[in-house]
C-alpha cells in the first residue's frame, strides 16, 4: 500500500501594485489552473507606493505550492510572493464577528464561552450579543462550534491575515514610502 501525503495548507502573502484588474488576474490564475482558494483577503497597505497585500490560503503538495508561487511571480503587477507558513517569524490571525441570539442560561453560557476565548462584546441587546474574536482559524472554528448550540445566528470572518514578527519586514516598500512612513 502506497502512503499518500496530505496536501499542506499554505498562507501566501502577495504584495501587488494597487491598480484595476490585479485581483482578477491573481484569482484568475488560481481558477485557470484548478487551484483552490480557502481564504482570500486584500487591502491597500501603502498609499504612497500604491501597493496592496493579498493574503491567500490554499493547499497542495509542495511542488504545487511552488508552481503557484512561480505563476504568481509571473504576473506583472505582483511585486513579491511570501510563503508565510514556512516563516518561523510569521504571525497569522483571523478576525470574526459572531451574532448570538440567546436568553436565560444560553445567554450566560455564551458570555462564559466568550470569556474563555477572549472574545470582546461589541454590541448587546436584550435578545442578542455580537462578539469580536481574533486568533488562529482553528480558534475561530472552535468558538463557532461552541456558540452554535447557544444560539449562533450569523458569522462574518475576515479571512487570514499575516505579518512578519519583529523589526524586519517581509514587504517591499519604495524609498518614498519608507520615508513617508518613518516621518509620521
Amino acid at each position: 500500500m502506497v502512503a499518500r501525503s496530505v496536501p499542506d495548507s499554505r498562507t501566501l502573502a502577495i504584495v501587488v501594485d494597487n491598480e484595476p484588474g490585479v485581483l482578477a488576474r491573481v484569482v484568475g490564475m488560481f481558477s485557470a489552473r484548478g487551484y483552490n482558494i480557502e481564504s482570500l483577503t486584500v487591502a491597500e497597505t501603502d498609499r504612497a507606493s500604491h501597493t496592496s497585500r493579498i493574503t491567500v490560503v490554499t493547499n497542495g503538495e509542495p511542488s504545487i505550492i511552488e508552481q503557484i508561487k512561480t505563476q504568481l511571480e509571473r504576473i506583472v503587477s505582483v511585486r513579491q510572493v511570501i510563503d508565510v507558513t514556512l516563516d518561523p517569524a510569521g504571525v497569522v490571525r483571523e478576525l470574526a464577528l459572531l451574532k448570538v441570539r440567546a436568553s436565560g442560561q444560553e445567554r450566560i453560557e455564551a458570555l462564559r464561552v466568550s470569556e474563555i476565548f477572549r472574545a470582546k462584546v461589541i454590541d448587546t441587546t436584550l435578545e442578542s450579543f455580537i462578539f469580536e474574536v481574533t486568533g488562529s482559524s482553528d480558534k475561530i472554528d472552535a468558538i463557532i462550534d461552541l456558540m452554535r448550540p447557544l444560539g449562533l445566528v450569523e458569522v462574518s470572518r475576515t479571512g487570514v491575515l499575516s505579518i512578519h514578527r519583529g523589526a524586519e519586514t517581509d514587504q517591499i516598500l519604495t524609498s518614498e514610502a519608507v520615508t513617508a512612513t518613518s516621518t509620521r
